[in-house]
């Protein structure tokens, strides 16, 4: 069985080497020597969320942290391709649900996208504390598929700002892929860059307007399909990443 995985800050392992002993200290210390009830000798992993991962064992347990003993230190580095999953915000949790099987995945990004038919608006506070509960869903999910990379969550965007950073993504050789099911285009047939983004845009409930895909289209975007049956908007997203990252050769 794989080791569990507890998240530090980027940074905190950078001076880590095989034999240090290292000490998870704070919530992540507390759940593994408190509630976890981690026990010397058990294998752990530590992680920074930006790649680099302790494997160890642990050396001992307090009562406000646990020692691990490093057996080696691996730095994991950043895909050539970033995959970036561009959610519409959708009732029911749906959305979260979507972020949550993408992290597993391996989705690198996600974009919260506040499209025209949401029904869920993000504004002011609201917006801040659902950000919030994004973040701690991704870093969540990260632990549960033991990544070693924890996703960015960017604040909500609106269609027109999507629509710029579309054209912006495509003028750097990267890819944006819109999930449509009029497309005639199968995802499993598009282009894919080498280097760059892939932005993978999913609408809501009620489905991308026609002027939001005229929009995105005219920033370089593709509307592309996954195959003859219509996916919830909280499962269109893991099941295109799925794809993606075989295309990719990440689970190769």
């Amino acid at each position: 069985m794989t080791a569990p995985v507890f998240l530090v800050e980027p940074g905190r392992l950078d001076e880590v080497t095989s034999g240090d002993v290292f000490r998870l200290d704070g919530a992540e210390g507390r759940h593994a020597g408190v509630v976890q009830r981690r026990a010397p000798g058990e294998r752990v992993d530590v992680v920074d969320t930006r790649g680099v991962r302790l494997v160890g064992v642990v050396a001992s347990v307090g009562a406000d942290g646990v020692d691990v003993r490093a057996e080696a230190v691996v730095r994991e580095a950043a895909p050539d391709v970033r995959l970036v999953l561009v959610q519409a915000l959708a009732k029911g949790d749906r959305d979260e649900l979507a972020i949550e099987a993408a992290t597993e995945v391996g989705v690198d990004a996600v974009v919260p996208w506040q499209a025209e038919r949401s029904i869920v608006v993000w504004r002011g506070e609201r917006a801040a504390k659902s950000r919030a509960r994004w973040l701690g869903t991704v870093r969540t999910a990260a632990k549960q598929a033991r990544r070693a990379w924890v996703p960015d969550v960017d604040v909500a965007i609106e269609s027109k700002p999507l629509a710029a950073r579309t054209r912006q993504v495509v003028a750097d050789g990267g890819a944006v892929l819109v999930l449509h099911e009029d497309a005639t285009e199968p995802l499993s047939d598009a282009m894919l860059p080498t280097a760059g983004d892939v932005l993978v845009v999913v609408g809501p409930e009620g489905g991308i307007g026609d002027d939001e895909l005229a929009r995105l289209r005219d920033a370089g975007a593709r509307p592309v399909r996954l195959g003859p049956h219509v996916l919830r908007t909280s499962t269109a997203g893991p099941v295109a990443l799925a794809l993606l990252s075989t295309r990719l050769g990440r689970w190769s």
